[in-house]
């Protein structure tokens, strides 16, 4: 586990932090309570030490709330109207960047209405950044809805440290040009000091793009534009370890995992998914080798099942809308032909469950199955990991998932082969128990080197260095 990290180059200043949403969400009585997660527990206790503000959307339209502090984090709302939500963020954000920089799985829609939404939600995010970061203070921006925000805050305050986190894969060159905006994209990120991406290859084409596109000369890991110098830097982002693995070790967990597997007729084998209902996240094809390898015999629905969750996302935009009707025909086509009576052999649950029941089914789970034809990281595979205190347990893991340049003792599997997924299956169903446990305790030795608060404290560092060589 990462040991504390001084805290006097990145905490010496303020940090502002913005992201498309503030780190808070309602409770009943019409107050706020800290989101659930690794990314705000990582970041809210740096927030409170240094002074600093988040900077977001509350999540309702039209909501011109007053800044206010949670948990002794000073929080800045921005207002999106209706509007902005159906075209900047549904739109722009979802339905012409993610699938353009998850391989371009969908076509893109490429709308200018939707781009001058995102661009005014961008600016907007600019002006209230440049209005309330003080002098020379850090600000770091979150992902890929916020990408003009850097190069329209350079210009707003010079004065600032400007750090910029992509969470999602960056794409190659060849898909990238498909943008009609896409040099508009790159000046955007080169208003930075240090732009971090999830793994070497979104660096390396984050820098191929500006020299392409802008013509910036690079030297490894910097690119030169304008008389400034951009730093590219690869930053895996972790999970709480700690915080799943104490989770995981309750007896409340303990018991619930007996309940699970109880309820699921107490199988041999329990397969796990758990996704965000996401069309680059390969359920289908997940699910269609389940029923080949049921139809061949080399699975059995009296041993093996699976529980696949699915968890709700995006629920206006068309394509999530086909994704979510294409699972659900497929579990029931499968249930239909291999189940029995009380005993289905796909469990689905399209609901968004609490961290606790996660963690228990995590547990309950003999092989975890992440298979996205492309994914920034995917956290599931690593905290699948964190929850398998028991040391046993094998996971399944796309080659396309960021997460598999770091946890190599999984099964890794390209999804797109049909015969190679089926085969990986089967080879973690019928793993030897001495195999399951060396492979669980190398992906537990790995994670256990980077946790979430390390991955800020890296970050932070780097752009505290980046910025300082200005």
């Amino acid at each position: 586990m990462d040991e504390p990290l001084p805290a006097q180059s990145p905490l010496d200043r303020p940090i502002v932090i913005a992201a498309n949403r503030l780190p808070v969400m309602r409770t009943e009585d019409h107050g706020w309570t800290p989101s659930p997660g690794g990314l705000v527990r990582a970041l809210y206790p740096m927030l409170r030490e240094s002074g600093g503000t988040w900077v977001g959307w509350t999540g309702d339209p039209d909501d011109a709330a007053e800044p206010f502090s949670v948990d002794g984090v000073d929080l800045h709302p921005v207002a999106v109207t209706a509007d902005e939500i159906e075209l900047y963020y549904e739109g722009f954000s979802n339905d012409a960047l993610w699938p353009l920089y998850h391989d371009a799985l969908r076509e893109s829609t490429y709308s200018i209405e939707q781009w001058d939404a995102y661009h005014a939600v961008n600016e907007r995010f600019a002006i209230t950044l440049a209005n309330i970061a003080p002098e020379n203070s850090v600000v770091w921006i979150h992902d890929y809805q916020l990408q003009l925000v850097p190069g329209i805050l350079r210009e707003l305050r010079p004065d600032l440290t400007i750090g910029f986190f992509l969470h999602i894969p960056f794409p190659p060159v060849e898909l990238f040009t498909r943008l009609p905006w896409r040099t508009e994209i790159i000046q955007g990120l080169l208003g930075c000091d240090l732009v971090g991406f999830q793994r070497p290859t979104g660096a390396a084409n984050f820098i191929a793009a500006a020299h392409q596109l802008l013509d910036a000369e690079h030297v490894d890991d910097r690119v030169f534009h304008r008389g400034r110098e951009i730093r590219a830097g690869v930053f895996p982002i972790s999970i709480d370890v700690a915080e799943v693995e104490a989770m995981a070790a309750g007896r409340a967990t303990r018991q619930h995992v007996s309940r699970i597997r109880a309820r699921l007729g107490d199988p041999e084998v329990v397969m796990l998914g758990v996704d965000r209902l996401d069309y680059t996240k390969g359920i289908g094809l997940r699910l269609k080798a389940f029923a080949q390898l049921l139809e061949d015999g080399r699975l059995d629905p009296a041993r093996h099942v699976m529980v696949q969750v699915a968890t709700p996302t995006r629920e206006a935009v068309e394509a999530y809308q086909d994704e979510r009707a294409e699972i659900e025909r497929l579990v029931g086509e499968i249930n239909g032909r291999f189940s029995s009576i009380g005993l289905p052999v796909v469990h689905y649950l399209y609901q968004t469950l609490p961290y606790d029941d996660l963690v228990a089914l995590y547990r309950a789970g003999d092989v975890m199955l992440v298979t996205p034809f492309r994914d920034g990281m995917n956290l599931v595979a690593k905290e699948y990991a964190a929850a398998h205190i028991d040391g046993d347990g094998v996971l399944v893991l796309s080659e396309f998932a960021g997460a598999a340049d770091e946890l190599t003792d999984a099964v890794l599997v390209n999804p797109h082969d049909d015969r190679a997924l089926q085969d990986a299956i089967v080879e973690a169903v019928e793993m030897h128990r001495h195999e399951r446990r060396e492979r669980m305790a190398g992906l537990r030795d790995q994670i256990r080197k980077s946790d979430v608060q390390g991955w800020a404290h890296r970050f932070l560092e780097s752009l505290a260095d980046a910025g300082r060589s200005e």
